[in-house]
């Protein structure tokens, strides 16, 4: 997915982000993938993962102790 491809997404952060935190993602909807790109460089590379594996990595991520 490049830039050009994401224009006009509606990006969010999530809702434990913070003004303290500046290393952060954000996420936007992409029809069958979730796009993916650092929120400190909006305009920089951009990740695209299906939605079975977004759903992958969530879940670990909240499985971590």
């Amino acid at each position: 997915m490049n830039v050009h491809e994401t224009h006009g997404l509606n990006w969010r952060k999530s809702s434990h982000s913070s003004a303290q935190h500046s290393d952060c993602v954000e996420i936007a909807d992409a029809g069958l993938r979730v796009a993916v790109r650092d929120s400190k460089d909006p305009e920089g590379p951009r990740l695209a993962v299906s939605l079975d594996e977004w759903r992958t990595f969530t879940s670990a991520v909240k499985a971590r102790p």
